[in-house]
C-alpha cells in the first residue's frame, strides 16, 4: 500500500525518529515553520554579497538565493520518508552567473518567448533584448534571474516564508514602464510550496512571470525523468516554428504525443517522430488549459515517480503550462550532487501565460496599465 506523505512524516513522529540534518535521513514531524535561516553563498564579481535563505515546513526543505530568486534546493521525502533534492541546481553562485539555463530562477519581466524581440502596444513599437538566437527569451540577457533581489523573511501563523523585491526600471531590457515586483515564497504546515506574484508600473507594459525549476522526483543527478508519470489538464496545445514561438493555432492534442489528460510516462511518447518534437529535440511546448484563467488556483498537472513514490501536483490561475523536457541539458554541467546532467535528466512545468502572446490577438492578453496590480498564484503540493 502506498503511503501519504503527510502518514509517513506523523508516523515517523510517532516512532520518535529524530530529526536529521538538511540532505540526508528521514522524515520529521512537522511542527511548524522554523525561522528563515540565512548564510552568505557566495560574492559577485563586483563584490555583491549572495546569501542563501533556508526554509523548513510540514517536511519540505526549501533553500533560495537572493540572486535571481534562485531556489537552489527543494528536498522532500519518499514514500519511506528518504529525503532527496528534487530540484536541479549548483554549489557555487560562480556557475548560476556563467552557465545556468535558468535553475530554479524567477523569470521576468516576460517568461518564454517573444518573436524576434519585438511587440506593439498602443501604436507604439518596441525592441527587446535579444538572446535567443533572432528571439526574445525570459527577460533577455539581463532578465529577473540575473539580478539581486530584496529579501525579508517572515513567519506568519504556521507558515513561514521570504518576500522578494525587485524593481524593474523604465526600458530595462527595451520593455516600457518601471515595473515593482514583489514575489512571495510561502511553504505551509503540510510541506505545501505556494508562489505569489504581484506587479505594478507606471506605464503601459506586458508582464508574464514564472518560476523555472527543473525537477527530478527521483532526487538531482540520479538520470532520466523518462519514467516519470504526466498528467496535464489541458485538450490543446500551442504548436511552434523552428525557432519555438507559437505560430498563433491551438492544436488539439487528442491523437498526438502531447495528450497527457491521461497519465503516461514521459519516455512514452517521447521519441514518436512528431515533427513538433523534432525541432523541439523533446517537449518544450506550452498547453493550454482547459479551466483557462481563473479567480483561484485551480489543479492542472501531476507528475510522478514511481521508484520513489514522489509526487508532485500543481495549481494554478494562469491559462498556461510550458513543459519542458530538459532536452539541451548535454552533459557540460556539473550540480549540486557532483553528477553531470544531461539530455532528459529534469524536467520543467512552467505556469504561465502563452509565448508570445503580445504578437497574438487570440492569445490571452499580458498587458499590465498603470492603476492595475498584476497577480497570479502557483502552488507545488508534494506527496509521496
Amino acid at each position: 500500500m502506498e503511503l501519504n506523505r503527510r502518514t509517513v512524516i506523523a508516523g515517523a513522529a510517532a516512532a520518535g525518529i529524530a530529526a536529521t540534518t538538511l540532505g540526508s535521513g528521514t522524515a520529521e514531524a512537522a511542527s511548524g515553520g522554523r525561522k528563515p535561516v540565512k548564510e552568505l553563498f557566495g560574492k559577485l564579481a563586483d563584490g555583491s554579497k549572495v546569501y542563501r535563505w533556508s526554509l523548513e515546513n510540514g517536511g519540505t526543505r526549501l533553500k533560495v538565493l537572493n540572486w535571481g530568486g534562485v531556489v537552489q534546493s527543494l528536498e522532500i521525502p519518499d514514500r519511506r520518508g528518504r529525503y532527496a533534492n528534487v530540484s536541479l541546481g549548483f554549489d557555487n553562485i560562480e556557475d548560476y552567473v556563467a552557465k545556468t539555463p535558468y535553475f530554479g530562477a524567477l523569470i521576468g519581466r516576460y517568461g518564454n518567448r517573444i518573436d524576434k524581440g519585438k511587440f506593439t502596444l498602443d501604436g507604439k513599437s518596441y525592441q527587446l533584448s535579444v538572446n535567443d538566437g533572432v528571439n526574445h527569451l525570459h527577460g533577455g540577457t539581463q532578465g529577473f534571474d540575473k539580478h539581486i533581489w530584496d529579501v525579508e523573511p517572515f513567519t506568519k501563523g504556521s507558515d513561514v516564508g521570504l518576500h522578494l523585491h525587485y524593481t524593474s526600471i523604465d526600458g530595462e531590457m527595451g520593455y516600457p514602464g518601471t515595473l515593482k515586483v514583489k514575489v512571495t515564497y510561502t511553504l505551509n504546515k503540510h510541506g505545501d510550496w505556494r508562489i505569489d506574484y504581484a506587479a505594478t508600473t507606471d506605464k503601459a507594459t506586458v508582464v508574464n512571470l514564472t518560476s523555472h525549476v527543473y525537477w527530478n522526483l527521483a532526487g538531482e543527478g540520479s538520470g532520466t525523468i523518462e519514467d516519470h508519470e504526466l498528467t496535464i489538464a489541458a485538450s490543446r496545445y500551442t504548436p511552434t516554428d523552428s525557432g519555438l514561438i507559437p505560430t498563433g493555432e491551438l492544436a488539439k492534442v487528442s491523437g498526438t504525443p502531447f495528450d497527457f489528460r491521461e497519465t503516461k510516462t514521459i519516455g512514452r511518447d517521447i521519441r514518436a517522430g512528431h515533427a513538433q518534437q523534432v525541432q523541439a529535440k523533446g517537449y518544450d511546448h506550452n498547453w493550454a488549459l482547459d479551466k483557462g484563467i481563473t479567480a483561484k488556483p485551480e489543479h492542472v498537472a501531476t507528475l510522478r515517480d514511481p521508484r520513489s513514490g514522489r509526487t508532485l501536483r500543481i495549481a494554478t490561475d494562469q491559462p498556461g503550462l510550458q513543459f519542458y523536457s530538459g532536452n539541451f541539458l548535454d552533459g557540460t554541467l556539473t550540480g549540486t550532487g557532483g553528477h553531470t546532467y544531461r539530455q532528459g535528466d529534469a524536467l520543467c512545468l512552467e505556469t504561465q501565460h502563452f509565448p508570445d502572446s503580445p504578437n497574438h490577438a487570440n492569445f490571452p492578453s499580458t498587458v499590465l496599465r498603470p492603476g492595475q496590480t498584476y497577480r497570479t498564484t502557483t502552488i507545488h503540493t508534494f506527496g509521496s
